[in-house]
């Protein structure tokens, strides 16, 4: 079991058991214990949907939440971006032990490296965006600009 703790600073466990598959799969319709599958892959879709992502904490951590009474909305008023990258790391982790235990390594192996795939494109973007000189795309985008043309009147006159 996992945990991560929401932007209130309640902490929520995180455990894949086969009551909690069955949980997203009746409320999310996906099925966790083929993480490979789909177009695009469930792995992928969770890596890259936030709102999905956050659906499935929903869906992980109901029991909980019910008891503590706790709507779907609160939940995720209480979800913010640190709190997302917790539990995101959390899921992961719970789902490779999860594959793991059960004898299944290829499917651990593809989930464990979801998760490098999302920080190798996050560290890429960061330094594509690094290297990136906003004057010069600016000028590309714009084509070069006269600063000696004429402004436009607010008054014109009919004939």
């Amino acid at each position: 079991m996992k945990e991560f703790i929401d932007s209130t600073g309640k902490k929520w466990v995180l455990s894949l058991t086969i009551d909690a598959v069955k949980r997203c799969r009746d409320l999310l319709n996906i099925n966790l214990l083929e993480p490979e599958k789909g177009d695009p892959p469930l792995l992928t879709q969770i890596g890259t949907d936030e709102i999905l992502f956050c659906d499935l904490l929903y869906c992980l951590c109901k029991p909980q939440l019910d008891q503590a009474g706790i709507t779907d909305e609160q939940f995720g008023q209480s979800l913010g971006g640190d709190a997302i990258l917790s539990a995101s790391n959390g899921f992961y982790e719970e789902m490779v032990d999860f594959f793991r235990k059960r004898g299944r390594s290829d499917r651990a192996k593809a989930v464990a490296k979801q998760q490098e795939v999302i920080d190798l494109a996050v560290r890429r973007i960061e330094r594509t965006l690094d290297l990136l000189d906003l004057e010069t795309e600016i000028e590309k985008a714009l084509g070069s600009v006269s600063t000696n043309s004429p402004g436009s009147s607010g008054s014109t006159q009919d004939r």
